[in-house]
């Protein structure tokens, strides 16, 4: 049965993936926590060194600090599973987060301000506003209409002859607010026309390698 948590190890952290050493502080863990359930689930292993070696979980308040992550530091609480394992003689806890498809959550940041955290990589970053955009607009299933003016023929124009664009890019190409410009993108990656690439250095938003004009004449008012 150790083979299981001996493969996951052998994975590294990865986005649906985190290795703790020991759990001491439960606002940290609450960031995970929701990373994970605000992305595509993942697994903590406890008692896991972030270099893979197995350390084992070093007290039995481990599972109460995650608990107490999940029930006091995270708005609303996030639901997780554990199980127990024995590898090498040490005991490893597997906490299972599942994805939350209803329901976004917060986590205390450092500063103790509760904020949306997302997964990407192996990492845990703050949501970027556009994507909080866009979680509304999935959430309340609002329909997408689209006017076509220059502004957003001018971003694609652009995405044509560019690996990628940020948002302050778009602003300040465009000469428009951060508002209107956040709408367009979040317009644009309901209808799978760009993509939205994360990373704690920030967000780039990329040309699909699809047609278009045929989706926006599909979707829109030209």
């Amino acid at each position: 049965m150790s083979d299981y948590i001996l493969k996951l190890i052998a994975q590294g952290e990865h986005h649906q993936l985190d290795f703790k050493f020991e759990i001491s502080d439960s606002k940290k863990i609450a960031r995970s926590l929701v990373a994970f359930a605000n992305t595509d689930g993942g697994k903590l292993l406890v008692g896991v060194k972030d270099n893979g070696a197995i350390a084992g979980v070093r007290s039995e308040e481990e599972y109460h600090m995650v608990e107490a992550a999940a029930q006091l530091y995270c708005r609303p609480e996030v639901k997780f599973t554990t199980k127990e394992w024995i590898v090498h003689g040490k005991k490893i806890l597997e906490v299972l987060v599942p994805k939350d498809k209803d329901i976004k959550h917060k986590a205390p940041d450092k500063n103790n301000e509760y904020k949306f955290f997302v997964r990407v990589h192996d990492q845990n970053i703050l949501a970027d506003s556009v994507l909080l955009k866009l979680w509304k607009k999935q959430l309340d299933n609002t329909p997408i209409q689209v006017f076509v003016t220059e502004t957003e023929l001018g971003l694609l124009r652009y995405l044509e002859k560019n690996e990628f664009i940020s948002a302050d890019e778009f602003i300040r190409m465009q000469g428009i607010t951060r508002q209107k410009a956040e709408i367009i993108l979040v317009n644009f990656i309901r209808l799978s026309i760009i993509d939205m690439i994360m990373s704690e250095k920030g967000t780039k938003f990329v040309l699909k390698d699809i047609d278009y004009q045929k989706i926006l004449q599909e979707a829109s008012y030209l």
